[in-house]
């Protein structure tokens, strides 16, 4: 298996190896594989059971099976029939089926007619015929190894164009038992004891090629512990050095916390007083404050932040808010100016949107201290940007930034404190995962008055009746939000169809009334203009692209109308919704959507009109979209997963978090010999991410 000439051990490059060269190295490289350690890590996305395959008889529609047969006929699309599958006629020894792909014309290139083809996916009957719908399918060749592709549990790993399963699988065959045993132990003995962990090589060996489902499932469990206890561990790390790091003691006397208080119309909530007395605490004490204030649409999380804004103000330094988009830390401002301008403190925005002088002249009076907070985009963390005394940064909607963000804000200051905040309601385990490095309060209660909103799904069909029911509310006094969603890919259309229907409505539906228009293109003076228009009832229907998705706060609007429901994700849903139901009226957000959408459309839209709990909508978002792109971890710095799933492996993940809090305890910085090889790997997943090359 080792070839003469070529590099030894694990670091080898794949393309080294004896049937690999550099055209197929250069496709392994496209799947993140270039050495044999790559390759060994590289597991199978799941294994079939080729030992008991399902006869084409027995299989049952809307199940999922894998099955054999014969190629006895095939049915290209005709040209240019796009709609129309690409069609095979396959035969067992119990009877017939048809295998069908859409958007597969290539595939008159790669089957013929009397080839045999191992088949796997959903059953479905058309016609009255059983039909396999876009299954994974492999040929079958006699080519001396079929032990390896028939007979057994068979690994199918993730493929790219040009590498197919059987020559993928052969490779891997190679490499698992050339270098499985070369892989040194990470993991101290009493760990692995303590949690009933196989040892690393039979792990991988098993995680590839199984005797045994039992035998899979074990060794699955040990690298995913492995994925989560290194995770961990660097959370620890930097939690630990976060304690023990001298920060500065924000304690003032609390006047302007006091002014802010006695000018505010209401009462803060029982649950705002507690997370304000956690975040007081913290700013006092001498160490830099690491805190997630986590808390559902609506529940106040920015009057807590304009407190801890003031605290820091007081005590004479200054304070930065960071927001994801243009949009949302323009409210912010909108909003901090609002609460603290009276209080005489300046507050100012900076965005890369402002006029390059302004933006200078505005970074010019932050570094020399004239501004005490200042609001912005990620502009905030580029070069340039200098503060006098940053005491404070507050960073919202923090799963939509980079964790190396979060650190070069915190860099403009001498270790200030840190307060992050998230109305993406986030299920525990998860927080622990993302928020590892945090202490974590949660806002679990809305401010008095706050009713939940009827949240109703309709049809095209029901248009007349609901605009008859939005006069009914204008005429009653209250206000309506109408949404139009706005893609990227098709920002043109979009805005076409939202400016649209605004001149429809007030040209065609609400001639008596007046309509307003909002979006992203008009100038921050002019969105202010409409939004003041809008707060003082001088607008009664204002459409809208989803800029008012965060931090607009009109009591008196009751109604939401989200106009193609199907094309919002699920949580933008549920933070529209929590634009209304802010006053003591009862509130709605009516979801329009296309007659039959798609099933995960569906599913969102029926979450919403089912709940208004933030965590189970977050649940559900989580499920459907899956952690990556629900937290944007691929940009987050976290080291990706290869095995662990942060759903199905939740408690492994808390049983490898309190494996690291004990190693971490005992061994702050890993500088123990039985932690060598730890350290080692921690090194390797965190290398450039948060600053923890300078462990060990």
């Amino acid at each position: 298996m080792r070839q003469k000439g070529g590099p030894s051990g694990l670091a080898t490059s794949l393309q080294y190896l004896k049937g690999v060269g550099p055209q197929r190295a250069a496709l392994l490289a496209k799947k993140g594989l270039t050495t044999i350690e790559d390759a060994l890590f590289f597991v199978p996305l799941r294994h079939e059971d080729r030992t008991r395959l399902t006869p084409f008889q027995k299989l049952q529609p809307g199940q999922t099976h894998t099955c054999s047969g014969v190629i006895v006929g095939l049915s290209p699309p005709p040209p240019g029939r796009s709609r129309v599958p690409f069609s095979a006629m396959l035969r067992d020894e119990s009877g017939y089926a048809t295998a069908s792909w859409f958007g597969a014309s290539y595939l008159s290139r790669v089957v013929k007619r009397g080839q045999r083809l191992v088949l796997h996916g959903k059953v479905a009957r058309f016609k009255g015929a059983i039909v396999l719908q876009h299954p994974d399918f492999e040929i079958v060749e006699s080519d001396g190894d079929d032990r390896l592709h028939t007979g057994r549990l068979v690994p199918v790993y993730s493929t790219t164009e040009g590498l197919t399963q059987r020559p993928l699988r052969r490779l891997m065959w190679n490499i698992v038992e050339g270098f499985a045993g070369d892989v040194s132990e990470i993991l101290p003995e009493a760990v692995r004891r303590r949690r009933g962990l196989v040892p690393l090589a039979t792990a991988l060996r098993d995680a590839h090629f199984p005797e045994t489902e039992a035998a899979q499932a074990v060794a699955r469990r040990r690298l995913a512990f492995d994925e989560f206890l290194f995770l961990q561990l660097g959370l620890a790390v930097l939690r630990s050095r976060t304690t023990r790091a001298q920060g500065i003691a924000l304690n003032p006397r609390g006047q302007l916390v006091a002014g802010l208080r006695a000018a505010l119309p209401y009462a803060l909530t029982g649950a705002q007083e507690r997370v304000w007395e956690e975040i007081r605490k913290d700013m006092a004490a001498p160490f830099p404050m690491h805190r997630l204030l986590q808390g559902d649409v609506g529940s106040g999380k920015t009057i807590v932040a304009a407190h801890a804004v003031l605290t820091a103000v007081e005590a004479g330094y200054q304070a930065a808010v960071m927001a994801p988009t243009e949009i949302l830390a323009e409210q912010h401002f909108m909003t901090f100016r609002q609460l603290l301008e009276p209080l005489a403190v300046s507050v100012t925005l900076l965005t890369s949107a402002l006029p390059s002088r302004e933006r200078a002249r505005r970074r010019t009076a932050l570094a020399a201290g004239e501004i005490a907070c200042v609001v912005g985009t990620h502009a905030l963390v580029q070069e340039g940007v200098e503060f006098r005394r940053l005491g404070l940064a507050v960073v919202d909607e923090q799963h939509r930034f980079g964790v190396a963000q979060r650190a070069r804000l915190k860099a403009k200051g001498e270790r200030p404190d840190m307060l992050v905040m998230t109305a993406t309601p986030i299920p525990r385990t998860l927080a622990l995962t993302l928020y590892g490095d945090l202490d974590v309060s949660v806002l679990d209660e809305l401010p008095p008055g706050r009713r939940p909103v009827k949240t109703v799904a309709r049809t095209e069909t029901k248009r007349p009746e609901i605009y008859a029911f939005l006069r009914e509310q204008v005429r009653e006094g209250r206000q309506v939000y109408v949404v139009y969603p706005l893609v990227e890919e098709s920002e043109a259309v979009d805005l076409k169809a939202a400016t649209d229907m605004a001149r429809h409505l007030a040209r065609d539906v609400f001639p008596d009334l007046t309509v307003g228009l909002l979006h992203g293109r008009l100038g921050f003076d002019e969105k202010d203009a409409i939004m003041r228009r809008f707060k003082a009832r001088e607008i009664q229907i204002l459409v809208s692209t989803t800029v008012i998705e965060v931090g607009i706060d009109v009591p008196n609007a009751s109604v939401m109308l989200v106009e193609h429901a199907e094309r919002f994700g699920l949580s933008q849903l549920h933070q529209l919704r929590g634009r209304v139901g802010r006053g003591p009226w009862k509130s709605y957000c009516i979801l329009l959507h296309a007659a039959n959408p798609s099933g995960e459309a569906h599913r969102r839209i029926e979450t919403l009109v089912e709940t208004n709990d933030g965590f189970r909508i977050a649940e559900v978002d989580l499920e459907l979209r899956g952690p990556g792109e629900f937290f944007g971890t691929r940009q987050s710095g976290l080291p990706a997963f290869r095995v662990a799933d942060l759903l199905r492996d939740a408690p492994l993940l808390e049983e490898a978090r309190s494996e690291a809090q004990t190693i971490i305890a005992a061994d702050s910085e890993l500088r123990d010999p039985a932690h060598r090889a730890l350290r080692e790997g921690l090194l390797a997943r965190w290398r450039g991410k948060l600053g923890l090359a300078s462990v060990g």
